[in-house]
């Protein structure tokens, strides 16, 4: 590793580019009771649905 590397390792990140933090739904939030779901996206229709083995699938 050289000497270039190292220093900006310890650099501290500016405060302009800290990571945003990411937005978290949950399952239960977001399907309610239901197993499956649409949801649109640029003018398309998407299904996302829990699948029997408790998995998610996002379709077109």
């Amino acid at each position: 590793m050289t000497m270039q590397t190292q220093a900006n390792q310890n650099k501290p990140v500016s405060p302009a580019r800290q990571p945003v933090p990411v937005k978290r739904l949950t399952t239960t939030g977001l399907m309610q009771d239901q197993r499956e779901v649409e949801i649109e996206h640029a003018g398309r229709i998407y299904r996302l649905r829990i699948t029997q083995l408790n998995k998610l699938i996002l379709t077109a």
